[in-house]
């Protein structure tokens, strides 16, 4: 009995052990499962922590980004030191060298800031003790003393005049608006200074509301000035983002949406300048000396042509200007306006040789180009001449001067084109290949030339002159092609300003066995006469032009044929360079088919175009 009880208490004893295990073991796979809960837990913490971490790093980058972004649009780079300077609605404070001067209501400005604002060849005329200064149709002479300053002759009292500053000579630049075309205003309140150009378009605008001008074209932006409904402001470029570009009444330049300016008004319109010929220019120069009269071409009519230049005038040997129209150069320039053609007469100074010789050439020449005076005198009866005789414009053919004048040289077209431009007459002016001697071709400063005139003629011939004692080419066509390159590439010439001047004559030569060299012109129209019909020519790829050469006796005879065909290929030229047409020297040289061939080349490469 005893050891049944013994039995029973092992069994319950173990029943009670196996129960306590599978609890224990119970609440151990509980505590594991809440651990591992737990654990599970720590880790989705973890990352939401660094996801919240990354968003903020992020957030912050952007922030960072928008406002480094931002910043630069808020950024103050007013010059504030300084009186301000706005031209045609440019600020161009940073790029004036000399601070300006206002003095007793007088703005002054430097001539080296005149030179690079208006006028880049403003001078110092040291012997007149006078500042010249051009401006489109207008010359000015402003001097150190007495309240008055001359323009296009005429005398103006003024409130100033040239003054010197610490070696710096300044120009009254308020008391000369209508030297520079412009409209100046001076804003006390913000000391800026405005100019606008009287030949540009000036379009102003009401604003419908209060409003921020902001410095750029976005509502996040430094605010330059704040305008009140009604206010007036001139429009300077509208955009298509909805934001136009302003000037206040106090001289700010800034942004405002488009939509809140009404009751635009165009105050000016832009001025825009006619070219007397349209299309390119075909013109040739019709000569005659000092002792004949002007050519009877009554019931001519010159196909293609619509400028002429009869050699109307020249300089004497006392360094005199001489006309000689008379009675039959009228009729000429009757004849010439009929037929639609522009009346363009040529000054020479070549006939100064008729006393003293072509040295005679150089010393008149100089005498005139070094004195201000007899520069104006010679000035003053080109353009009565141009009036007097209803001429359409003047040619300048000075050749043979000292390469010392090239500048006076200069200064004689650049103060001749604002009286030209005054009566609307156009100004052309002959020069020779860039490369040559000192007193033929190194006295020319082609760059300013071209950008004082109206035209600059490339007289494209005399590659080899007569003198020479080598036989050669008159006008070989890559000798005037790369002379044209010369002109738009090494001379900064316009394209568009640059005549090129062909001849209608050639040289034959003639060597004689001592090896003596000479020649003589030959026109196109004589060219098949002065050789042998048995003689064979010979076509130069390169000078575009044929060949001869053949023995006379015991002479040997050289030609490089100047004919029509040689003509079309330095015509096409023209087109080739975008150049402003042909002139061709001289008028009378040429045969039957001449004028026809320049026409059609001329029209046939515009119709390609």
């Amino acid at each position: 009995m005893e050891a049944k009880d013994n039995e029973k208490q092992e069994l319950q004893e173990e029943l009670k052990t196996e129960q306590t295990e599978k609890k224990e073991s119970s609440w151990s796979t509980v505590g594991l499962e809440k651990e591992e809960k737990k654990d599970s837990k720590k880790k989705k913490n973890s990352a939401f922590t660094w996801v919240i971490r990354i968003i903020i790093v992020a957030i912050l980058l952007l922030i960072a980004v928008f406002v480094l972004d931002t910043s630069k649009y808020y950024k103050n780079d007013d010059i504030t030191d300084r009186t301000n300077l706005i031209i045609n609605n440019n600020n161009v404070t940073a790029r004036v060298k000399k601070d300006l001067i206002i003095e007793n209501d007088v703005i002054f400005m430097s001539m080296s800031d005149i030179k690079n604002f208006f006028d880049k060849y403003i001078y110092e005329e040291k012997d007149e003790q006078m500042i010249i200064t051009t401006y489109d149709d207008n010359i000015a002479e402003v001097g150190f003393t007495g309240n008055s300053i001359s323009i296009n002759d005429t005398t103006k009292r003024v409130k100033a005049v040239a003054i010197e500053r610490n070696d710096v000579i300044y120009l009254p630049i308020s008391e000369m608006t209508n030297v520079y075309n412009i409209e100046l205003e001076y804003i006390k309140e913000t000391d800026i200074v405005t100019m606008d150009s009287l030949k540009k378009e000036q379009v102003k605008a009401e604003v419908s509301k209060d409003i921020s001008v902001k410095r750029y074209a976005r509502i996040l932006s430094r605010t330059v000035d704040k305008i009140e409904s009604g206010d007036s402001v001139i429009i300077v470029t509208k955009r298509d983002d909805g934001w136009t570009k302003v000037r206040t009444q106090n001289g700010k330049i800034g942004f405002v949406k488009t939509n809140i300016l009404q009751n635009e008004v165009i105050v000016r319109e832009e001025e825009v300048i006619k070219k007397q010929v349209e299309g390119k220019i075909n013109m040739f120069w019709d000569y005659y000396s000092e002792y004949r009269t002007a050519p009877d071409r009554e019931g001519e009519e010159i196909e293609g042509v619509n400028v002429v230049s009869p050699t109307f005038f020249y300089i004497d040997g006392k360094a005199k200007f001489q006309d000689k129209v008379g009675q039959e150069g009228v009729d000429y320039i009757k004849w010439a306006h009929t037929n639609n053609y522009k009346v363009w007469a040529m000054i020479s100074n070549t006939e100064a040789s008729s006393i003293g010789g072509s040295s005679n050439i150089l010393k008149v020449t100089s005498q005139i180009m070094n004195s201000y005076k007899l520069r104006k005198e010679l000035i003053n009866n080109i353009v009565n001449a141009c009036e007097q005789y209803d001429l359409d414009g003047i040619n300048i053919d000075f050749e043979y001067m000292y390469e010392r004048d090239k500048d006076l040289f200069s200064r004689f077209i650049i103060e001749l084109q604002p009286n030209m431009q005054r009566i609307g007459k156009v100004l052309s002016v002959d020069v020779t290949a860039p490369d040559g001697s000192p007193n033929w071709s190194l006295c020319f400063d082609r760059t300013v030339i071209a950008n004082s005139a109206d035209y600059i003629v490339f007289m494209g011939y005399d590659q080899v002159g007569g003198s020479n004692d080598t036989p050669g080419t008159t006008a070989g066509c890559n000798w005037v092609e790369n002379n044209i390159v010369k002109f738009i590439n090494n001379c900064d010439v316009d394209p568009q300003k640059l005549i090129l001047g062909i001849p209608f004559y050639t040289r034959l030569w003639t060597e004689t066995p001592d090896g003596k060299v000479s020649s003589r012109a030959v026109a196109i129209k004589d060219v098949e006469s002065n050789i042998p019909s048995n003689v064979t020519k010979t076509w130069d790829e390169d000078l575009k032009q044929y060949f001869v050469q053949y023995k006379s006796r015991s002479e040997i005879k050289t030609m490089w044929i100047e004919d029509n065909e040689s003509l079309k290929e330095k015509v096409s030229l023209v087109t080739k360079y975008n150049l402003a047409g042909v002139s061709a020297w001289q008028k009378g040289q040429e045969d039957s088919n001449t004028f026809r061939v320049i026409s059609e080349t001329l029209n046939e490469k515009q119709r390609i175009d």
